[in-house]
C-alpha cells in the first residue's frame, strides 16, 4: 500500500507543472503547488495508516447488511399481510354464504309459516261454518217444533170449539178432558 503511495508521489512529482514552465522550482517550499501535493499525500497517508478506508468500507458494508435485513423483514410482512388479507376475505366469504344460508332458512320458515297459517284458518273457518250449520239446524228443529205446537194448540182449540157445538154440555166437558189429556201426554 505504501508503495502505491511513494510511486503516486514520484509521478506527480515527474509531471509538469505550470510552476516548472515559469522557471521556479518545484521541490521548493516556497512552491504552494507542491506544499499543497505534499498536504494532500500526507493526508491519504495518514487516511490509509488509520485504515480509514477499510472502516468506510465496513460502515458501508454494514449499512447494506442493515438495508438487507430491513428489506427481508418488509417482504416478510408483506407476505404476512397477504396471507392475513387472504384469510379475512375467505372469512368474510363464508360469513356472507352462512348469512345467505339464514335469510333463504328463514324465507323457507316463513313460507312454512304462511301455509301453516293458511292451513288453520281453512280449518278454523271449517270448523266455524260447521258450527253455523249446527246452529241453523237447531234452529230449524226448534222452527219447527214451535210451529207444531202452535198448529196442534190451534187444531185443539178448532176442535174444541167444533166439539163443543155439536155435544152437549155433559159429553163435551168429558171429551174435552179426555182430548187435553191425550194432547198433553203427546206433547210431553
Amino acid at each position: 500500500m505504501m508503495t502505491r503511495i511513494a510511486l503516486a508521489a514520484a509521478t506527480s512529482l515527474g509531471v509538469a507543472s505550470p510552476a516548472l514552465a515559469a522557471g521556479e522550482v518545484f521541490f521548493s517550499l516556497r512552491n504552494t503547488d507542491f506544499i499543497v501535493l505534499l498536504g494532500f499525500i500526507v493526508f491519504i497517508a495518514v487516511l490509509i495508516y488509520f485504515k480509514v478506508p477499510g472502516l468506510l468500507g465496513k460502515m458501508l458494508d454494514d449499512r447494506a447488511a442493515g438495508i438487507q435485513s430491513e428489506l427481508d423483514e418488509a417482504r416478510a410482512l408483506r407476505e404476512e399481510a397477504q396471507t392475513l388479507l387472504a384469510s379475512y376475505e375467505r372469512k368474510q366469504r363464508e360469513v356472507q354464504e352462512q348469512a345467505d344460508r339464514i335469510v333463504a332458512k328463514a324465507r323457507e320458515d316463513a313460507e312454512a309459516n304462511k301455509a301453516q297459517a293458511l292451513a288453520d284458518l281453512d280449518k278454523s273457518i271449517e270448523r266455524r261454518l260447521a258450527a253455523a250449520e249446527d246452529q241453523i239446524a237447531s234452529a230449524e228443529q226448534s222452527a219447527i217444533k214451535d210451529v207444531r205446537d202452535r198448529a196442534i194448540a190451534v187444531a185443539v182449540a178448532a176442535a174444541r170449539d167444533v166439539v163443543a157445538q155439536k155435544m152437549g154440555k155433559a159429553d163435551k166437558g168429558k171429551l174435552i178432558d179426555a182430548a187435553i189429556d191425550e194432547v198433553g201426554r203427546k206433547l210431553h
